[in-house]
């Protein structure tokens, strides 16, 4: 069982394993449908990126997830821009919009594989859940895709830190929080603030979204 565990200790700031050409950088990916996008993206996103020591973490919202148990989005519009606000804070966020512009079913693997195919000096940190690491021996392309990029699993509550592929682990402290608990809530008239950042909120508001059973 391929596992590594990073243990839960105070974070530091990690000293970089600098590539002498300058011209490799560590970068995290961080996908999903974002629908919408919430605390817990950002505190694991951070997280990875403190404790990994990366250069930036590239936040890519998918066109159609290839969910089993599909669950319909909102536009991709309103949740790019969703994105774009949650993360418009911090320096070493991006959005990336490679599956939004390509359309169709969005597999990490097709992702993963284009950007390898155009930045080739680059190294890639996928970021999944916890809650997702049981799913991966269904996903398209898994045993090509652990080839490309190394896997790094954040804990989530209720899920236990163990794979049969290659997990870097990130501690934090875990939560339950999820984009259906805040649909569910929004839908029923109730509270998410500081579930999200305010930005997102504020749009969430402007644009009436989440309040029918479309966007459950």
């Amino acid at each position: 069982m391929a596992t590594t565990v990073i243990k839960n200790n105070p974070i530091t700031k990690p000293k970089l394993q600098v590539d002498s050409t300058g011209k490799q950088k560590r970068i995290g990916i961080m996908g999903g449908t974002f629908n919408p996008p919430h605390i817990w993206h950002l505190m694991a996103a951070d997280q990875v990126l403190n404790q990994l020591g990366l250069d930036k973490i590239l936040f890519i919202p998918d066109a159609n997830p290839p969910h089993v148990d599909h669950k319909q989005a909102i536009d991709a519009n309103d949740r790019v821009e969703m994105v774009r606000r949650a993360i418009s804070n911090h320096h070493h966020f991006e959005l990336g919009l490679m599956e939004i512009n390509r359309g169709g079913v969005s597999y990490t693997y097709d992702t993963i594989r284009a950007l390898t195919i155009a930045h080739p000096e680059n190294r890639y940190y996928l970021i999944i859940g916890g809650d997702m690491v049981n799913y991966l021996p269904k996903w398209y392309k898994i045993e090509q895709l652990v080839q490309m990029v190394q896997l790094v699993g954040v804990c989530r509550k209720g899920y236990e830190q163990k794979s049969n592929y290659p997990i870097i682990w990130i501690n934090m402290p875990t939560s339950d929080i999820s984009s259906t608990w805040i649909r569910d809530t929004l839908k029923h008239q109730g509270s998410v603030r500081y579930f999200v950042p305010d930005a997102v909120l504020e749009y969430i508001k402007e644009k009436g979204l989440y309040q029918d059973e479309s966007h459950k």
